[in-house]
């Protein structure tokens, strides 16, 4: 993006010993000095390059060497909050291909800070583990519960690894066992 917040201006004497040129108008400057982006200004001619009004706040904006004022540099370059759609002037949190105040990059469900944590995305939106878990997750066809971790696909449904058994002896049919179908149950080639 090429912008930066810049140090504060300085408003300077004219008791230099030597007469400042002002960057804007190239006249002698005589009174206040503004001293910015290296260079002398009358106060009035440090303007914003967007609105062209001087720049009267002790803190403003650069974007490609131009100095802006706060309003035009958000409205100018500042990304916007997926959540908000407000100018993001601080901390911006990029997630999910978009960009997010801090405070913004929350659970849907719980409003859990998601930053420097896991997350889910379930279309767009943010989820934290222990919310997705409970109420988006997959349920196991044996007992269920939520499946967090990896799954057994069989007989049209997912099953928790140690879920998914024999019918007839109980014993846990592992992925790649092979096995049957009696009645719409599974059975290990054993029974």
């Amino acid at each position: 993006m090429g912008s930066s917040l810049c140090c504060q201006t300085e408003e300077k004497s004219s008791a230099a010993t030597e007469p400042k040129t002002c960057n804007q108008c190239k006249q002698v400057i005589q009174g206040g000095v503004l001293t910015a982006l290296g260079q002398t200004w009358h106060p009035e001619h440090f303007w914003c390059n967007e609105c062209k009004e001087p720049i009267t706040e002790e803190k403003f904006r650069v974007n490609d060497g131009f100095p802006y004022c706060t309003p035009c540099f958000s409205k100018c370059f500042a990304p916007k909050c997926h959540a908000c759609d407000e100018p993001i002037m601080d901390k911006c949190v990029q997630a999910m291909g978009v960009n997010w105040h801090e405070d913004h990059f929350v659970c849907k469900d719980c409003k859990t800070k998601l930053i420097g944590t896991q997350f889910m995305d379930l279309g767009g939106v943010p989820h934290c583990q222990k919310c997705y878990i409970a109420k988006h997750a997959d349920k196991c066809k044996g007992c269920s519960k939520p499946i967090a971790d990896k799954a057994i696909i069989a007989l049209d449904a997912k099953w928790h690894q140690m879920c998914f058994r024999c019918s007839r002896c109980s014993k846990p049919i592992m992925k790649d066992q092979s096995f049957q179908v009696d009645a719409g149950k599974p059975h290990c080639v054993k029974c």
